[in-house]
This record gives C-alpha cells, sequence and structure tokens, in this order.
C-alpha cells in the first residue's frame, strides 16, 4: 500500500512540470519581441524583421533547495532589415514577466 501511494505522489509530482520544450516555445515569441524593439531603435529601422537563430535552457548558476536560482531560456535572435544584419541574445527567466536583451 505505501508503494502504491508513493508511486502515485512521484506521478502526480511529475504531471506538473513543463518540459524545456515547452518552456522554450512558451517564451520564444516575448523573446521575439524584446530582440526586434531593441534592433530596430538601434538600427533605426521600423521594417526590421527577426527570426530565432538559436536556443536552449540555460540552468541556474547555483541549485541548491534553499538558495536556488530560475531556470533562462536563452535565445540567439538574427535581425535583418534597412540593408543591415545584427545578432542580439535574450535571456527569459522562468516565472517573470519579460526578457531582455543581454548586449
Amino acid at each position: 500500500m505505501k508503494r502504491i501511494l508513493l508511486t502515485g505522489l512521484a506521478l502526480a509530482s511529475l504531471s506538473g512540470c513543463v518540459s524545456n520544450q515547452q518552456f522554450l516555445d512558451s517564451m520564444q515569441p516575448m523573446a521575439l519581441d524584446s530582440a526586434l524593439s531593441r534592433a530596430r531603435f538601434t538600427m533605426n529601422c521600423p521594417s526590421a524583421t527577426a527570426q530565432v537563430l538559436s536556443r536552449e535552457v540555460v540552468q541556474p548558476v547555483v541549485n541548491m533547495p534553499r538558495a536556488g536560482g530560475v531556470e533562462r531560456a536563452q535565445y540567439t535572435v538574427g535581425i535583418e532589415g534597412c540593408g543591415q544584419r545584427m545578432t542580439s541574445v535574450v535571456i527569459c527567466a522562468e516565472g517573470n514577466d519579460g526578457c531582455f536583451a543581454a548586449q
């Protein structure tokens, strides 16, 4: 009986987790908007467009129960427009409402 209860609790705790793929997918639109806003200003090009070149989940530097950090989604975004091209690295922290271009 105890074994069944423990198995059930373990499965229930795993069902609330979000996969890395889902985390990256959910933050990507916000990351693109952040990179594009900054690039349009920097490039003085309101018609610039952006695309994700790479993305990954970055683990916290400190990963301990009491002093742990949060996972971050990191995107490398390519921006092009008005005869110019640039790249931007954008960081989005899990549980936050925004992203920032890390240049």
